[in-house]
């Protein structure tokens, strides 16, 4: 097992804010098409983080022309670009998949007080 741990320690990516789940982020994601590259910005709700080491990875949700589209993308993965906090929400447990049935006002989630000391 330790193996594994010096392996991927290397691989570890520590430029990220620190979200959580029911935070409103922005994933600047890499799309590689042909030969070209570009940048595709994908902004939902964090609804679960899961996984430690290289294999974390947090799947985000978003409504795309009334339906509901969930994307996975490894924590350190080389293809994100950047990643945005848009707002930060105030969720009492880890895993939000209530979402995927709530319509209308019942899918928004109320804003965390953020502290400045």
């Amino acid at each position: 097992m330790d193996i594994l741990h010096t392996v991927g320690r290397d691989q570890i990516r520590t430029d990220f804010p620190e979200f959580r789940v029911g935070d409103t982020v922005k994933v600047h994601y890499k799309i590689k098409e042909g030969n070209k590259e570009r940048i595709q910005v994908f902004q939902g709700i964090v609804i679960q983080k899961r996984g430690s080491g290289v294999s974390k990875s947090f799947t985000v949700r978003k409504i795309s022309n009334g339906v509901g589209v969930e994307r996975i993308f490894p924590h350190h993965s080389p293809n994100i670009d950047k990643l945005e906090i848009v707002r930060y929400g105030q969720v009492r447990r880890a895993k939000l998949f209530y979402l995927r049935s709530a319509k209308g006002k019942a899918g928004r989630i109320k804003e965390r007080r953020r502290f400045t000391a």
